[in-house]
Order: structure tokens, then C-alpha cells, then sequence
């Protein structure tokens, strides 16, 4: 059983770092795109289940709409646990590989997902490293309980470590798609200029062409 959860906050608060770029229902509609097309891919990778933990309603109610299931939390505790709830479900139900990914990566691709979720093998975790070469954007276990996970910056190579103090020997996976998470103004570039179509891509780039004043993170030459 192939296992996967996405573990989301909420969408009215979400992507505090381009306050000074977009609005709060700019961010609200952007973070519910990415979340959109990371479903989007990991529904067509076809694994046995795909969480989207969270609090909210309204992000339950657009993993139902995508075909996700919701895996409820009784607050918003943050990244590391949200994950650590699925990873005790996916333990629970003995899922033989756990792979999460977050909702901010609207670049992956179902070849990215099933490349990460077939590299996991016991003993071997397998990571997959942000942009920034700081962040952990893709991890896959098996078991699903083989490490704890912990999340925030320089989280890759705290992973890489962690899974070496338990005796493990951790693979990379450098996905370019994976990669991109949209966290800051430029990253809002670099969605733009990524190859293939997203809803994300297309949501920002009609910002661009509206009337509105142009964001930082997202004026460029045509």
C-alpha cells in the first residue's frame, strides 16, 4: 500500500511571506491553486490513498472535491505534526511506503511522485530537497514509521543526518518540479517561468495582466 499526505494549515492565512506582494484573498486563491494542482498530480500518480491533513473545512472540502481524502487534525499543530498524524495512520494501517509532499509545489509532476514513492525501500529513505537546497520538499519511507520527520529549514540535511544516526542510508532525489515551492516573491517568478501548465501559473499570470499594480514577484518581460 502506497500511502501519501499533503498537510495544509488553512488558505485564509496561508503564505505569509508575500503579504508585501499579494493580497490576503490573492493568497488565499493562490494557495488553493497550488493545493489544486499538487492533487491534481498526485491523483493521476494512482497510489492507494492521498491525505490532505488538516483543521479547516474549506481545505477538507477541496480534498473531497479533488478526490483526496481529508485526514482530520483537532488543531492546526504545524507541519512536523500533521505529518507525524499521517505517518501514525499510514503505521496503522500498514502501508508499506509513506510519502508526503507539501501543498505549495504546484510544479510536481506524476513522474516525480512515482519516482520518489518507488525509490523508498527499508532502510533507505528517500528525500528530495527545495529550491533552496534548505527544505525538505518530497520524503518517502517504508515502513512509514522508519524515522520521525521534522520540518523547517535546514530540514534536508537534518533529515539526512537523522536517518544516518539511526543506522539508515538515505537516497536523494533531486525533482525540479518538486522543488519549486512558492513561498516568497521570486518564487512567484520562477512559477512563471517553469515549463508545463498549471492553474497556479495561470492565476498568477492573470495578475499580471490585469489592471491592478503590478507585484513585485511577478513583473517581468514579456
Amino acid at each position: 500500500m502506497l500511502v501519501a499526505a499533503v498537510p495544509i494549515k488553512d488558505l485564509v492565512n496561508a503564505k505569509q511571506r508575500l503579504v508585501p506582494t499579494l493580497t490576503g484573498a490573492e493568497r488565499a486563491a493562490l494557495a488553493a491553486a497550488m493545493l489544486e494542482d499538487v492533487l491534481g498530480a498526485l491523483m493521476a500518480a494512482r497510489l492507494d490513498h492521498v491525505w490532505v491533513v488538516t483543521h479547516e473545512p474549506a481545505v477538507a472540502t477541496l480534498a473531497r472535491a479533488h478526490g483526496a481524502e481529508p485526514l482530520s487534525e483537532d488543531a492546526n499543530r504545524g507541519h512536523t505534526a500533521a505529518v507525524a498524524r499521517a505517518q501514525a495512520e499510514a503505521t496503522r494501517l500498514g502501508a508499506r511506503v509513506f510519502l508526503t509532499i507539501p501543498g505549495d509545489v504546484p510544479c510536481v509532476t506524476v513522474d516525480e511522485i512515482r519516482r520518489l514513492a518507488e525509490a523508498a525501500a527499508a532502510g533507505a529513505p528517500v528525500f528530495a530537497p527545495s529550491r533552496s537546497g534548505l527544505g525538505t520538499n518530497g520524503a518517502a519511507l517504508s515502513p512509514p514509521d522508519a524515522m520521525p520527520l521534522t520540518f523547517g529549514e535546514p530540514s534536508f540535511d537534518n533529515h539526512l543526518a537523522a536517518a544516518r544516526a539511526r543506522g539508515l542510508a538515505p537516497r536523494v532525489l533531486t525533482l525540479p518540479g518538486l522543488a519549486l515551492d512558492v513561498d516568497a516573491p521570486d518564487d512567484l517568478a520562477a512559477l512563471l517561468a517553469a515549463s508545463g501548465s498549471t492553474l497556479s501559473a495561470r492565476l498568477v499570470a492573470s495578475w499580471r495582466t490585469s489592471a491592478r499594480p503590478q507585484p513585485a514577484g511577478v513583473s517581468r518581460a514579456s
